[in-house]
């Protein structure tokens, strides 16, 4: 299957309980609409629509519809760490220092791709369409080829993909987690290579992209010096990518800042480039009043980590307040080294509620989580014909079978799903005009054999 093309399959949907739209307010709900999709795009959406000759139909009834979750800040080689002891009960920086950084020279290519596979199969089975993972497998004595097998198996899956492309260009001794490890980090021209060579082999720029490269130091704080990150940006411009990275996440970051640099986080990276509406940020956790207005007023993205955020006890990113502020917000599950979960339903659920236990019952709509986790996540992607269900989007959406006894008692099924949280089955997901999800499985997937390979990993990882 050639990934970048859509299928060119008619495919009818007809009689949902609901269908969502991505879209904010008013417009968030489609009410009980049939839709067409036709080579890779949603062709029309209306009550009743008639079959055509030839043309595939997919009975809904007991599903809702919504787009497909675009989940924008991932780590797949961690899906073989997931609760590791030693880091079970530890914040951010020794969570670090204990769990992924002293098994990174541990991961070989076959790991690397058990791992991925292993997130991709929960990410469909979730409902997830699109996928941004920032992989940082790199360093100076290493393989790169992990960053094109990542491609090789979201193809074979049928997922979108966008490639942030991480690592370190620090000493060892600077860096809270790589001083852990036995690595010696990239050079800027060895990191900035591999970005070309991927952005050559992979990389379009279109609306309904399939294939992403960005920029991605692992953090702007800690992962390269200070001088480099003007220059980290002006080549990212300079080849057509856009940035990504993790900012703010702990207290610790945000003292680090003030004590290192004499600046607030957000402060800092505007200083040297990294604002703009090509750049969005992990976590943002603990942030002035000023940062978000920098932020807002910049165009700057945010992938919303709730889940992860409190495992680790880092806090509750204000994502609300950025919204508001007019900032792109998306959602993302993070490492489920941190979150022992890749489900972007469960990241969905758990943003619903928690921004409600902190702030009060009208902090968060099931309408606007949905819009984050959809649309949200195409705008800091940059993909403009994705997120959102509407005549010409792309063809990216997932059927939610709520004929199950938990579900049974809903006065209103449309919001099923992330109100109710996991367990919910995807009976169905369509990724570019493509069946990705057939009838609650991934085609073609030995899951038994990935499960095997998944314990196997676990066992070479083991302390």
């Amino acid at each position: 299957m050639n990934p970048t093309t859509p299928s060119n399959q008619s495919i009818l949907i007809r009689n949902p309980a609901a269908v969502m739209s991505g879209r904010p307010g008013d417009q968030a709900r489609l009410g009980q609409v049939d839709l067409r999709i036709a080579n890779g795009r949603i062709e029309s959406i209306a009550p009743n629509l008639t079959p055509l000759a030839g043309e595939r139909v997919i009975d809904a009834r007991d599903c809702v519809v919504y787009p497909g979750w675009v989940n924008t800040h991932h780590h797949l080689f961690q899906n073989l760490l997931k609760a590791v002891p030693s880091g079970i009960n530890a914040d951010l920086q020794d969570w670090l220092a204990a769990v992924p950084y002293p098994r990174l020279a541990r991961f070989t290519p076959e790991l690397a791709r058990t791992a991925a596979r292993l997130g991709m199969a929960e990410m469909l089975l979730s409902g997830v369409t699109t996928c941004a993972d920032h992989h940082y497998l790199y360093h100076a004595h290493g393989t790169v080829e992990t960053g094109d097998l990542l491609f090789e198996e979201a193809a074979a899956f049928g997922l979108r993909f966008v490639l942030c492309r991480g690592g370190a260009l620090q000493s060892a001794g600077d860096h809270p987690g790589f001083s852990k490890t036995v690595l010696h980090p990239e050079t800027l021209d060895q990191m900035l290579a591999d970005i070309e060579r991927l952005k050559a082999r992979y990389h379009d720029s279109s609306a309904a992209s399939m294939r992403r490269v960005v920029v991605a130091p692992t953090t702007p704080t800690f992962s390269l010096p200070p001088e480099l990150l003007p220059e980290l940006a002006r080549a990212a411009r300079g080849l057509g990518l856009r940035m990504h990275t993790h900012l703010s996440e702990t207290t610790r970051y945000v003292d680090f800042c003030r004590e290192r640099f004499g600046k607030l986080p957000v402060e800092f990276v505007a200083d040297h480039g990294w604002l703009g509406p090509d750049v969005w940020f992990a976590h943002l956790v603990h942030l002035e009043a000023s940062e978000i207005a920098m932020l807002a007023e910049s165009g700057s993205g945010v992938s919303h980590c709730p889940v992860s955020n409190a495992r680790l006890g880092s806090g509750i990113a204000p994502a609300p307040r950025m919204a508001a502020a007019g900032m792109p917000v998306s959602l993302a599950v993070d490492g489920v080294a941190s979150n022992e979960s890749g489900s972007m339903t469960h990241e969905a659920n758990f943003a619903w509620l928690v921004h409600r236990a902190a702030h009060g019952a009208a902090a968060t709509t099931v309408e606007e989580i949905i819009h984050w986790g959809t649309a949200g996540g195409a705008r800091v992607l940059g993909l403009d014909a994705v997120g959102t269900l509407a005549p010409g989007q792309a063809a990216d959406l997932v059927l939610y079978d709520l004929n199950a006894l938990r579900f049974d008692g809903f006065h209103d099924l449309a919001v099923a799903p992330v109100a109710a949280g996991e367990p919910v089955r995807v009976r169905h997901s369509i990724v570019n005009g493509r069946v990705v999800v057939e009838n609650g499985e991934i085609p073609g997937l030995d899951l038994e054999a990935l499960r095997r390979d998944a314990a196997q990993g676990v066992r070479e990882l083991l302390d």
